[in-house]
This record gives structure tokens, sequence and C-alpha cells, in this order.
């Protein structure tokens, strides 16, 4: 009987019912790891296709980044040739513009002719005192100086150089310089929107893919969970049949022990006296000690027997020997 006083059937019973459901919980165990593992390998490869489109945005990303910072040198470059074109309108109506946002270029064709100017008085007056020469001569080291830091901007702006004797001319030069640097700008620019109209429909995929990885990982953690709760129950339900296979196991012994019992009490039962060693030994060691044996039972009955025989023959024997008195 068990704890709560079952028979071993009932409880083989039992046990074969929870070793039935222990089978299909772990069968449900195992299902919820097999999904599991599909929706991480499913979620894995989303990822990686994830991984590949976000690179491939981001260098396409890099290179209209590229194509706008290019489209805005050619409107800087724009920019500052209109400033230079309105500079020399300006000029050409008789209005001089000394503010520091004049063009740079208006600036650079100033400063050089004021260098020439200089140098050339500095080489053909010969009327000039010391101290003018030399103040004409701290002046031109100014303006070359003026002019040196200048003409990095013009360079780095590709702006054309100019005539400021010939203002017509150079106003139209400019013009058509600032034509094109126009025409760059519009080309660069219509460049990166083609290339945002690629990135876009990459940027809407990433964002499915991202939220397809985010899914398959919840559908993942779930399926996990619920693995690991059939687990404890089988965890748990292990540990009754553990119980239940102790218990039975138990009750086997202790019937087994029983019968063991039961089996020698018969045999000792029905052991005779010349079955019996115990007794022989007792026997052995008396006739060896010289000590007298009674027997009982039949062996006493035999022994009476002998006895009285015995006795009448002691009676019947008679005495050989001369005989006196009578005669035949």
């Amino acid at each position: 009987m068990d704890q709560g006083g079952q028979p071993v059937d009932d409880l083989r019973t039992r046990l074969h019912a929870m070793e039935s459901k222990l089978r299909r919980m772990r069968d449900q165990r195992n299902s919820h790891n097999e999904s599991a593992k599909r929706s991480s390998d499913s979620r894995n490869s989303v990822n990686s296709q994830g991984k590949e489109l976000r690179e491939i945005i981001n260098s396409r990303m890099e290179d209209q980044k590229e194509t706008r910072a290019q489209a805005k040198i050619h409107q800087a470059r724009r920019d500052e040739i209109q400033k230079s074109i309105r500079d020399l309108v300006s000029r050409k109506r008789g209005k001089r513009d000394d503010s520091p946002g004049k063009s740079v270029v208006i600036q650079l064709s100033e400063t050089v002719g004021e260098i020439e100017r200089i140098e050339n008085r500095i080489m053909t007056d010969g009327t000039l005192s010391l101290d003018k020469e030399n103040s004409l001569i701290k002046k031109l080291k100014s303006l070359i100086s003026r002019r040196d830091k200048l003409i990095p901007d013009v360079e780095e702006h590709q702006i054309i150089s100019i005539d400021l004797s010939d203002m017509d001319e150079s106003i139209q030069k400019l013009r058509a310089e600032a034509d094109n640097e126009h025409s760059l700008m519009i080309e660069q620019n219509k460049l990166a929107d083609d290339i945002w109209l690629e990135i876009k429909p990459m940027l809407e995929e990433r964002d499915f893919l991202r939220g397809e990885g985010d899914r398959l990982h919840s559908i993942y953690l779930e399926e996990r969970a619920k693995a690991d709760e059939v687990h404890q129950d089988i965890v748990e339900m292990l540990s009754k049949v553990n119980e239940i296979r102790d218990e039975i196991r138990s009750q086997n012994e202790r019937r087994e022990r029983t019968i063991r019992e039961h089996n020698e009490s018969v045999r000792q039962a029905l052991r005779g006296p010349d079955e019996d060693e115990e007794l022989a030994d007792s026997l052995s060691e008396r006739l060896l000690d010289g000590k007298s044996i009674k027997f009982g039972g039949i062996v006493s009955s035999d022994n009476t027997i002998q006895q009285s025989s015995t006795g009448r023959k002691k009676r019947t024997t008679r005495k050989l020997g001369t005989t006196r008195g009578r005669k035949r």
C-alpha cells in the first residue's frame, strides 16, 4: 500500500497514466522548442537580409550626400559669380562697393590692379621721395598679402578671372559661367533626387524586415516560454512518478520479504528431528560430554518395549548347575 493506502495495481494504473501524460508533455515541449527554433532561424535570416539592405542603403545615402554636397559647391560658385556680376554692374554705373560682402573676384581684381599700379609708379616715377617710396612699398606688401589670401578662395570656387578694364566683356563672361554652374547644380540635385527615389523603397523594405524580425523574435520568446513552462510541469510530474515507482518498489520488496518469511516458516514447521541440524549438534555434544540422552515420542516407546522384553528374559532364564535331592 502507498501513503494513501492504495494497492500496487492501482499504483501501476496511476503510473501508466502519468507516464503516458509525460510522453505527451515531452512531445508538446519538443514541439514548442522546434517552433522556437524555426522562428529563431527565420528571424536570423530576416535580420541578415536587413543588415545587407542597411549596408546598401548607407552606401547609397553616402552617394546622395556627396551628390548634394557637389550641388552646393556649384550653387556657391554660381552665387559668387552672380555677386561678382552685381559688383561689376554697380562699378560700371559708377557706384563703388567697399562693404565686406563684396565678391572675392572683384576684391582680387581690385587688389591685383592696385598692386600693378603701385609697382608701375615705383618703377617709373622718379620724383618720389624716400619716405613716399617706403610708404608705397609698405602698402604694396599689404596688398600682396591680401592677394595671397584671396587667391585660394577664388580657386576653391573655380571662378574665372576678369579684366576690370573691359567690364562688358567680363560681365558676359561671368553670366555664362554662372549659367553653367547653375546647370551643374540642377544636374547634381536631380541625380541626388534619383538616388533618393532608389533609396525610398529600400527604406520601406528595411522597416518591413525590422518589423518582421521583431515579430519572429516575439514568437521565439513566446514558444521558449511555453517550452519552459511545460518542462517545469514535466519536472513536477517526474517527481510524482518517482514517488510512485519508489512506493511500488517498496511494496514489492515487502511482499517478497513476507513470502520468504512465510516459506521459511513452513519449511521449519515441516522439518523432522532427523533434519534438525541444531538438534543433531546438541545431541552430539551431550554424547561427547558423556551425558545421558532421553528420547521421547516414538523413540521412547521402542525403548520401553525393549526394556520389557529384557525383563521377561531375565525371569525365564534358568541357572545351570548340580541338582541335589531328586534324581530321575
